[in-house]
């Protein structure tokens, strides 16, 4: 098996896939400029256009309708109504939201310049209204994931190129691990500024009602994920991981996701369990999101505070777009 440093050298070097690769999202292109080309579907909000990208659906039909992924606990969010927003068709049958995204916060970040983490300043770049929420129900009951990533305040950071002649957009990709296998996913919005200013996402608060933290199973909307905050550092170090490291400018954090798109407690919505190292000196790369909980359970992981490990209590949202083998 290629390791997991020559798939994403291999990757960078061509635009395609390498065999034994998966992409998740039907229709996704994974180009060799670490993005992923997607449709670009069209809106409105009253009279103002908006536009925006649908990544997952609850059922199997809508998903098959935007040519997006099955995430069936995304139907779990309607347990709390305060986490989504409604949308329905108007003219032409384009979506009409309730609410949108100001793009046009600058955003700032400040690592510290010897620790990298935690930030000495983080202001996020785009920030949602009242009554925005990526999470979307649909007049038919079926929930949907479709992040707003333009509209006449401007666009997202992370996005690379619109093109609204094809309907494309190109959005950046991160890299992380999920059960041993290396990942690419794209973040479109937090609930936390701190974690929106890091992730270069859209504040979203009202995502933080998501059901429910600390919840992975299939009765919740959300999946866990683990984010170190004293991994390893060195740009060429291949241990490296952790948000200290990318914030010292080496790197992604190579964050470890629970679940993959093709399992039933999957969704988008991760819960973030921020990790330290007790003992700085013993940190390595973690893959598994398994093995991040033994270490916590044998006391080589703790909260940053140095309490029990454990979800911090707010959501970003990540899609999958892509395993690598």
């Amino acid at each position: 098996m290629k390791s997991h440093l020559t798939l994403l050298l291999l990757l960078a070097t061509s635009p395609l896939l390498q065999a034994g690769d998966r992409v998740f999202v039907p229709g996704a292109k994974i180009n060799a400029d670490h993005t992923v080309t997607l449709p670009l579907r069209e809106g409105r909000l009253g009279s103002r256009v908006v536009w925006y990208i649908v990544t997952e659906a609850s059922t199997s039909n809508s998903a098959e309708r935007f040519g997006a992924s099955r995430a069936s606990k995304l139907a779990n969010a309607l347990k709390n109504s305060a986490s989504l927003q409604r949308a329905h068709h108007g003219k032409n049958g384009l979506l009409e939201f309730e609410g949108t995204v100001d793009f046009r916060p600058e955003r700032v970040v400040v690592g510290d310049p010897v620790t990298g983490f935690p930030p000495l300043r983080a202001e996020p770049g785009a920030i949602a209204d009242d009554f925005y929420s990526p999470i979307v129900l649909l007049p038919d009951g079926s929930v949907i994931n479709a992040p707003h990533i333009a509209n006449d305040t401007g666009r997202s950071d992370k996005v690379a190129e619109l093109d609204f002649a094809r309907r494309t957009v190109d959005f950046a990709l991160t890299d992380g691990f999920t059960r041993d296998n290396a990942v690419l996913y794209i973040t479109t919005d937090a609930s936390d500024p701190v974690a929106a200013a890091l992730e270069n996402a859209t504040l979203v608060p009202r995502l933080g009602f998501a059901p429910r933290a600390g919840g992975d199973g299939s009765d919740s909307a959300r999946a866990s994920l683990a984010a170190f905050v004293n991994g390893p550092t060195g740009a060429r170090n291949r241990e490296r991981q952790g948000l200290n490291s990318a914030l010292l400018g080496e790197g992604d954090p190579l964050n470890v996701l629970a679940w993959m798109p093709n399992q039933g407690r999957y969704s988008p919505l991760w819960d973030v369990h921020l990790a330290a190292w007790a003992d700085a000196r013993a940190a390595r790369r973690v893959e598994r999101f398994a093995d991040v909980e033994d270490l916590a359970e044998d006391g080589e992981l703790t909260a940053p505070d140095g309490g029990r490990f454990g979800a911090t209590g707010f959501v970003v949202n990540c899609p999958i777009m892509a395993e690598l083998d």
